[in-house]
């Protein structure tokens, strides 16, 4: 009799169990503890990954909407044709992606520049939106210098380019 209590075959059996159940806890807990830092030493690369995957896809989907809705004013490589080149280093630093959101969503007034968003009845979605500006971004290592990409576009009516491209950009 130990501890004034009658011993019991059972509650020695329950007793084993639960050491058992404690050790093998025990256990897992050691292993997430050592498996944790070979998790965080591989988990940011493969979000890095994902977030990479996710941006190539969104300017993928961009580019096919800004063949259809923009290239015919801002040309197809960005370059500028009656509307200002925005595939330039300039622009593409001064811009934020909430200044360029909204450039599209809601035009420029008194331009030809209208709108784009459904919400200011536009054919975009806020998705379609973002995946151009995600396009236009993918341009940023590349995009030449050109501090006059505001006034690159055609004049009005005119039908030949003011300034000429070279292979090099």
């Amino acid at each position: 009799m130990a501890h004034g209590y009658p011993t019991d075959p059972v509650d020695e059996d329950l007793e084993r169990s639960t050491n058992k159940v404690m050790a093998v806890g025990a256990v897992l807990l050691v292993a997430m503890a050592l498996a944790f830092p070979v998790y965080l030493q591989f988990e940011p690369g493969a979000r890095a990954d994902s977030r990479a995957d996710n941006v190539t896809s969104l300017a993928n989907e961009g580019e096919s909407i800004w063949s259809f809705n923009c290239s015919s004013c801002h040309g197809q490589d960005g370059g500028g044709v009656t509307a200002p080149a925005l595939n330039s280093k300039q622009f593409l630093q001064e811009a934020t992606d909430a200044q360029a959101r909204q450039l599209v969503a809601v035009g420029v007034p008194g331009t030809q520049m209208s709108a784009f968003s459904q919400d200011f009845g536009g054919p975009l979605t806020s998705e379609q939106i973002r995946a151009v500006i995600t396009y236009v971004r993918s341009w940023e290592d590349d995009a030449p210098d050109d501090p006059e990409w505001r006034t690159r576009p055609l004049a009005a009516g005119s039908t030949s380019a003011t300034t000429t491209t070279t292979p090099e950009g």
